[in-house]
């Protein structure tokens, strides 16, 4: 099951009460982000916070599959660069978005390539340290266990929470292995080569509700995405994440080579 809310308010509604309802995993046990995380973009619906998402090209975000069930209506879809705060847009682009590319093998069940790419309907100006691309990984190397990583996003800090964190926040995870992992999950869902898991027993750190398709960063480098689990900050249901395994990188390089003639040569990461 992702972690994502039951039930959605209507747009009507937020815009009622404008209220920032988070719908998707968020940071548990976390701390507030220090320093500019200019990769990182809030996907939002009607200027609601929904997903996190990182911007690997001038034109397009990396984010999880599962957070499309929630667009509604795609014309509303937006994506806020340059945030550290959701509530304060000074000096932050949002852009409108073009098309969302989801691989035909995506399995919500099973959480099977839980990856999607969404192309802007224009490129973005990059601004130093306020907006800026990050790297995909140029090795395609398994995450061996124990390894610390970081999660981020403005998901809720506590589980059960609706409200997403209006700042950014991000917790030290440790990569679990495959196989504990499955145990813990009694294999539903198996956890493939193409996904990881990681958790923190010490703090409890986790991605939970609102950080879906947030990135998780293993030695300052982008290795996965936030997927899903089950509850927040709960070690023995650690979190799930989206490898950027071979196959992955496989989809993203012949989707960008699909819109444009671009790929992800060495030169280019």
């Amino acid at each position: 099951m992702h972690r994502l809310p039951l039930v959605l308010l209507s747009v009507i509604l937020i815009s009622i009460l404008d209220i920032a309802v988070c719908t998707h995993v968020s940071i548990v046990g976390g701390k507030e982000a220090k320093g500019p995380r200019p990769w990182m973009v809030s996907i939002q619906v009607q200027k609601q916070h929904i997903c996190g998402g990182i911007l690997i090209k001038d034109q397009w975000v990396l984010t999880a599959a599962h957070c499309k069930r929630y667009f509604s209506n795609e014309k509303y879809v937006t994506v806020l660069l340059g945030a550290h705060s959701l509530s304060d847009e000074t000096k932050t682009i949002r852009m409108k978005t073009w098309s969302f590319e989801v691989p035909q093998t995506f399995n919500e069940n099973t959480k099977s390539d839980d990856i999607m790419l969404i192309k802007l309907n224009q490129k973005v100006k990059v601004r130093r340290e306020k907006v800026k691309k990050t790297k995909l990984p140029k090795s395609h190397s398994d995450i061996p266990p124990g390894t610390k990583c970081v999660v981020t996003g403005w998901g809720a800090t506590r589980d059960k929470a609706k409200k997403c964190s209006d700042t950014l926040q991000e917790a030290e995870v440790r990569v679990l292995a495959r196989g504990v992992c499955n145990r813990l999950y009694q294999s539903d869902p198996v956890i493939t080569e193409d996904m990881l898991c990681a958790a923190n027993e010490m703090t409890g750190g986790d991605a939970c509700w609102g950080d879906s398709g947030g990135p998780l960063r293993c030695n300052d480098k982008l290795v996965g995405l936030v997927s899903g689990g089950s509850g927040c900050g709960n070690p023995k249901k650690p979190g799930v994440y989206t490898r950027l395994s071979k196959r992955h990188l496989t989809w993203i390089n012949h989707i960008l080579k699909k819109h444009s003639n671009i790929t992800f040569t060495e030169e280019s990461l």
